[in-house]
């Protein structure tokens, strides 16, 4: 019983097979003369041979070696193109993962970076009480004799001298030195148009010109000018001048600060 195998992609087909093909390409080639070349030497070799060699096999065996040479080519060229594309795609598809690698840093990058600017925005924005865990000790508008005004214009903040004062909130320091009643004084010009004092300082940190933001230390309390003893005192202005002051109490809590 005979067997057959199918030939694959890369299985050459049967000697059977490849033969008969090759005899076909032999007689085309032998009707040119090139098979007598090819098999001339063989032929030479002994007259008996020339006897039991038709010269026709040898062509076929020659004719064979070729093809099996060319079919090892072929295959040798179809995996290397083969290669060449698994190569191409696997290169192709590490530059779109990179690619989308870079996109969701430069993503995350920004996302991050505009966080951060609504938290700096927000902290900007943000009004602090001028002296930590303090209270007032006297209110806005209170009537005495101590004022020139004849009422408190803005209202005391109870701080033994040396307690850290800090700036309400963002802006730029418009006066910074006597202040003739106040004492060392701090005047701000706040970031909304409004403006914020600190009187009876016993020393000044910031200077004129220089911005300052919500919750940084601009001096400590004191005791000098017309006082009855250390504490801070605070105006809310509408303007820079005495007597352009609104109710500290309502500023604050206008801005947030529990007062």
């Amino acid at each position: 019983m005979a067997f057959t195998r199918a030939t694959g992609k890369h299985r050459r087909a049967s000697r059977t097979a490849r033969t008969t093909r090759n005899i076909a390409g032999i007689a085309t080639l032998a009707a040119s003369g090139v098979v007598a070349s090819v098999a001339s030497p063989a032929l030479a070799a002994t007259d008996d041979a020339a006897h039991h060699d038709t010269g026709l096999q040898q062509a076929v065996v020659v004719g064979d070696e070729l093809a099996g040479w060319i079919e090892a080519q072929a295959d040798a060229q179809q995996a290397a193109a083969e290669a060449a594309a698994a190569k191409a795609k696997a290169e192709a598809e590490a530059k779109r993962r990179a690619e989308e690698a870079k996109k969701k840093a430069e993503a995350e990058r920004v996302a991050k970076e505009r966080a951060a600017r609504e938290v700096e925005r927000k902290r900007l924005n943000t009004f602090v009480a001028p002296v930590d865990g303090s209270y007032v000790s006297t209110p806005y508008k209170a009537s005495s004799g101590l004022w020139s005004s004849g009422s408190h214009t803005g209202i005391d903040f109870h701080a033994a001298s040396g307690t850290s004062v800090h700036a309400v909130g963002s802006g730029t320091v418009v006066e910074a030195g006597w202040g003739g009643a106040y004492g060392n004084n701090i005047v701000i010009k706040m970031n909304d148009g409004t403006y914020t004092q600190y009187g009876h300082l016993s020393s000044i940190g910031v200077s004129v010109g220089q911005t300052v933001t919500p919750g940084q230390q601009i001096a400590l309390s004191g005791n000098t000018g017309n006082t009855t003893g250390p504490h801070l005192h605070f105006e809310a202005r509408t303007g820079p001048e005495y007597g352009t002051d609104i109710d500290p109490v309502a500023y604050l809590r206008s801005h947030g600060v529990t007062v």
